[in-house]
């Protein structure tokens, strides 16, 4: 029987927060759980085994970032713009996060699909992180994808809220990987980097004009940059109810979304992972009904 391959390690919630901080970090069991309880027969995950190395770190990150943070001697300043206190628990995590992102991408690139429980760390850049994100799981995947000759040129599709401004600057000089972003021109970052391809919208923008946006520039980057893997930022930050987002789309809006995004890389052939990317509502139990859109969409595109 075929089954959806997806990527998961329980590190993945476990990271102690102060009372009310705004990250919602139970999310990722709470997606792993339903997903497990919903489709228990076609679902397969795989355990992040290792977290990852220094050297992969490197394929992006300077030396001296990834140093000052897994150290512990990383300023102050850094952590806040991080949004996170430092601990040894949150090197842990943002560790095996990265790894499981990696270990996503070359499962995609054996099944046609798999999806991180996890990942979409846009915010960082090579020599700092900012917005919740330390390292950038993207551009490190697409950069160990085409190091190990399992892809040649990666289209980084992100549809987060929020521009993928650390991706822009992290393969700004990356021939072979090409970034793209859909965001919210109003919102985080206040100062915007240059992707390949920005496509910044309207504040409130509803269901059918986003999903004419997505679909358009997923063709035209597919037209123009000829890939032969595609990493999916699937964020969910667009919602309707969501704190930190400023678009007005909707729970079927998103569903649509993901499945037309899977369905165009079937179309062509091109494997293609996801990230579950962003997504802020306080209830958790709502935001998780969001997020498993995405693993709904692929369960019904590629079984």
């Amino acid at each position: 029987m075929k089954q959806l391959q997806t990527v998961f390690h329980p590190i993945y919630s476990q990271l102690t927060l102060p009372k009310n901080h705004r990250f919602p970090i139970d999310k990722y069991q709470f997606l792993h759980d339903k997903s497990r309880a919903e489709f228990s027969d076609s679902i397969y995950v795989n355990e992040v085994e290792s977290p990852v190395t220094k050297e992969t770190l490197g394929l992006i990150h300077s030396k001296e970032y990834i140093e000052s943070f897994l150290t512990g001697n990383i300023d102050p300043k850094a952590m806040k713009r991080i949004g996170f206190n430092w601990s040894q628990q949150f090197v842990d995590r943002t560790r095996y996060a990265v790894a499981g992102t990696i270990k996503t991408a070359r499962l995609a690139l054996e099944h046609n699909i798999a999806v991180n429980f996890t990942g979409g760390y846009h915010h960082a850049h090579p020599t700092f992180g900012s917005g919740f994100c330390v390292f950038n799981d993207l551009s490190i995947a697409a950069k160990v994808a085409i190091e190990e000759s399992l892809a040649s040129r990666v289209l980084i599709f992100d549809c987060d809220v929020h521009q993928g401004d650390g991706t822009a600057t992290c393969v700004e000089d990356e021939q072979s990987i090409f970034s793209l972003s859909i965001h919210c021109e109003k919102n985080f970052p206040s100062r915007k980097q240059q992707s390949d391809f920005d496509l910044g919208l309207e504040k409130h923008l509803l269901d059918k004009e986003y999903l004419t946006h997505v679909k358009d520039a997923l063709l035209s980057a597919l037209v123009a940059f000829k890939p032969d893997f595609i990493i999916y930022d699937a964020g969910v930050d667009i919602h309707v109810n969501d704190d930190l987002g400023l678009l007005d789309i909707s729970t079927e809006g998103i569903y649509q979304r993901d499945k037309m995004v899977f369905e165009t890389a079937r179309a062509h052939n091109i494997p293609i992972m996801a990230v579950i990317g962003g997504g802020y509502q306080r209830d958790i139990s709502a935001l998780t009904e969001v997020h498993f859109q995405l693993i709904k969409a692929a369960h019904h595109t590629f079984l």
